[in-house]
């Protein structure tokens, strides 16, 4: 079996995911984040943005000192203030961004691209000269003319980054352009491409693994898929596609992601729906009659992701789109041995119920309407947990 290439994991949880409207972590909140990030295998941490100002650079700094394996990284705009902020919060590793589309040059930073590549070279050999390891990353990449893309990431290169952060800063691009673009790349870069994509169409985690397919080494992501806007790529999604699809392997740690994305929902103050991939709480809960008969003949006949790799477990529901197979195991469970003509009898009443009430049946519902539809429980042989 050939070697699954290692994936490099950046979360930017504490940045952008920070940049969520209406998201403000406390610095023990950051730092419960960044030691769950470390303790779930992420291998990178951007940690914030020193430009934000001296508490930033101070919380910055703290949250390096608290991580023992992962590389705390400071985001930065390409000048030479922001890497003196950078030092200042006693970080190694800074990704520097700059705008690489010929509208972002124009109109954010008044740049010919001439000029772009000459702040480039300057300011990475300026960080370089200090001892600072450099990512460079490309705003806006997704709109940048291809030739003068290449031109940009070489010129870092020769400077001294060794990795290029490609933004689909606007969430623009789908899966087949990402692996187009991110093939051409990989023809003609030498060092580690990283992808980082928006969600704005839904398909930032499908770009992050098209990127991986083409050759990508780095998925930048955000728990929850936390960030501006529509958010980021999620890590729970990315780090689980790329291990299920075979695309590589990382270290993340699958098992603890629910506690991880429980971690960042309590400090965002943003509920995790019920229906989010991986982590949300009906993702391994089952109520269809079709579904529940064949996970209680064969869990593999409706579940491809087993609960247990998550350190989860499966639940089956009482509803409207129940069946049979699912009310006889819950009246079993129950105690109570139920005729196939009594089993339909409640099941037409529960199935009644749950559309008036518009939720699931618990047990206690369930025997009451038994005895209600099928006589008393008086005669009926019940386990004494059914009784308590």
């Amino acid at each position: 079996m050939d070697e699954l290439r290692r994936i490099t994991i950046n979360d930017s949880t504490l940045r952008d995911g920070e940049q969520a409207p209406g998201v403000a972590f406390t610095l023990d909140e950051k730092i419960a984040i960044a030691r769950a990030l470390e303790q779930c295998g992420v291998d990178e941490i951007e940690a914030g943005t020193p430009a934000m100002g001296t508490l930033e650079i101070e919380e910055i700094g703290v949250i390096a000192h608290s991580l023992e394996k992962a590389r705390a990284i400071a985001w930065c705009r390409m000048t030479r203030a922001d890497v003196d902020a950078a030092l200042r919060s006693g970080v190694r590793h800074v990704n520097l961004s700059i705008p690489v589309s010929a509208i972002q040059m124009r109109a954010k930073l008044g740049l010919t691209p001439d000029k772009l590549l000459v702040q480039i070279r300057a300011v990475i050999s300026y960080a370089r000269d200090r001892g600072l390891e450099v990512a460079m990353g490309g705003e806006d990449a997704s709109r940048a003319e291809m030739a003068f893309l290449l031109s940009a990431v070489n010129c870092a290169a020769e400077a001294g980054a060794t990795k290029f952060r490609f933004a689909d800063t606007l969430g623009i691009l789908d899966p087949f352009r990402i692996f187009e673009i991110f093939t051409e790349m990989r023809q003609h870069l030498d060092l580690a491409l990283e992808f980082h994509g928006h969600d704005d169409l839904g398909l930032a985690t499908a770009n992050t693994l098209a990127a991986i397919r083409a050759g990508a080494t780095h998925a930048s992501v955000c728990v929850l898929g936390l960030g501006e806007r529509a958010g980021n790529a999620a890590l729970e999604e990315v780090a689980t596609g790329i291990e299920r699809l075979r695309l590589g392997r990382t270290a993340v740690q699958l098992q603890r992601l629910t506690r991880l994305a429980a971690i960042v929902s309590d400090a965002a103050c943003r509920p995790i729906p019920a229906g989010k991939a991986i982590v949300g709480w009906s993702v391994f809960t089952h109520e269809s009659g079709i579904h529940v008969d064949g996970l209680l003949k064969d869990p593999l006949t409706y579940e491809a992701l087993s609960p247990e790799l998550f350190g989860r477990t499966r639940s089956i529901v009482l509803g409207k789109h129940s069946g049979s197979a699912a009310v006889r195991q819950a009246l079993e469970e129950a105690g109570i041995a139920a005729s196939p003509a009594q089993v339909q009898i409640v099941l037409r009443s529960m199935r009644a119920l749950a559309q008036c009430i518009k939720r699931s049946i618990s047990s206690r519902e369930l025997i009451d309407l038994y005895d209600q539809t099928c006589g008393t429980f008086a005669n009926q042989p019940r386990s004494q947990e059914a009784c308590a």
